[in-house]
């Protein structure tokens, strides 16, 4: 900062006094107008001390404490952006009981720490909370407390934020929540990072409402889910990925090839790659009953059979399933297999052309 500009912000410590013992808001109003454009411009063009930005706190945050509302919402309107604003007036602003005033910071201040959001999100409102959960970037110490203390508008609108990172507690409590609301459930499964076991619980504990509107309104996304429930689920036979021996493989395919009209090297080619989970996905988008798709199951793991549970479970997922939309995943897996096989002859070529045309509608 230049002399001159230094001197006058040490001659406003006067000023500054005669006006707070004059009692008159206006006056305070326009100080605090006066050294608030200081400030800015000192900081357009000067690099300010850590020093000077402390004199500059300690005479806003009087002036701050003595006006009105309108003029504090639009100081911390003016100061949200910076990088160098007086920590303590952010701070005091963050922490003011008017949303206008504390909205601006708790959404864009980079001065906040980590320990004043935290802080924040544990005692104030649901709108300082809904501020919070508009950062551009959050840790997961911060989610936390805002997945425990927020409404629905606040785990609704960090489910759409990218930049907010969860722990599996986060997560956790998401999932619960999602299950009885279709806004944050259809938040969540637009996001990248939602690890594959919290989407099977959503999808598992989901009501019926839940899970029409998540269908409804975006087939692929549904189709990406249930690929990754699909993938969870294959860690219920992670051992028996594939068959015991060749002629069980064989097997299998040709008679899921006789009741899907797939090619049986498409079926084999998933069989081999993705294991037993794929052979329910087939079974269901052949409209299989049960008892035909546990029969394949078997045939398939050979002298490896599983658990009443796990076959109890396998059986829910199995019927949870509407056959469009497992014909869905068999197209999804197939344009994901497409996007990463390197060019071939027209043979594969062809090949795949069948596996993403999926099979006629069966009346």
């Amino acid at each position: 900062m230049s002399a001159n500009a230094a001197n006058e912000s040490y001659l406003l410590i006067d000023e500054l006094e005669e006006t707070l013992a004059s009692g008159d808001r206006r006056d305070r109003a326009r100080m605090l107008a006066h050294v608030a454009d200081l400030f800015v411009a000192g900081s357009r063009k000067y690099s300010y001390s850590d020093q000077q930005i402390a004199l500059f706190d300690d005479v806003l945050l009087r002036l701050s404490a003595e006006i009105e509302l309108m003029a504090r919402a639009k100081l911390a309107q003016r100061l949200a952006y910076a990088d160098n604003a007086p920590p303590r007036l952010i701070r005091s602003f963050a922490f003011d009981d008017a949303i206008d005033v504390a909205r601006p910071v708790l959404t864009f201040s980079p001065r906040l720490t980590e320990a004043d959001l935290a802080e924040n999100a544990s005692v104030k409102s649901q709108e300082h909370l809904h501020a919070i959960g508009r950062r551009a970037s959050l840790s997961e110490t911060i989610t936390d407390v805002l997945v425990e203390r927020g409404d629905d508008r606040v785990v609704r609108v960090l489910a759409r934020n990218a930049g907010a990172h969860f722990s599996p507690f986060g997560f956790g409590k998401l999932t619960t929540r999602a299950s009885r609301d279709c806004v944050l459930a259809f938040g969540m499964v637009q996001r990248h990072d939602v690890p594959p076991e919290y989407l099977l619980k959503l999808i598992e504990t989901a009501s019926a409402n839940v899970r029409a509107v998540l269908e409804a309104t975006n087939p692929e996304a549904t189709a990406a889910i249930r690929a990754a429930v699909d993938e969870v689920a294959g860690a219920i036979y992670r051992e028996a990925r594939a068959p015991g021996r060749p002629e069980q493989l064989a097997e299998t395919v040709a008679a899921l090839a006789k009741l899907a009209p797939y090619p049986a090297e498409t079926i084999e080619r998933a069989l081999v790659a993705e294991g037993a989970d794929m052979v329910l996905i087939f079974a269901r988008a052949a409209r299989c009953p049960w008892p035909a798709a546990r029969d394949l199951l078997h045939t398939f793991l050979g002298h490896r059979s599983l658990a009443p549970d796990d076959l109890s479970r396998a059986r829910d997922s199995f019927e949870r399933m509407r056959p469009e939309t497992a014909r869905t995943i068999v197209s999804f897996r197939a344009q994901r297999t497409n996007a990463v096989a390197p060019s071939g002859n027209g043979r594969t070529r062809a090949k795949v052309a069948v596996f993403n045309a999926g099979p006629p509608e069966r009346r």
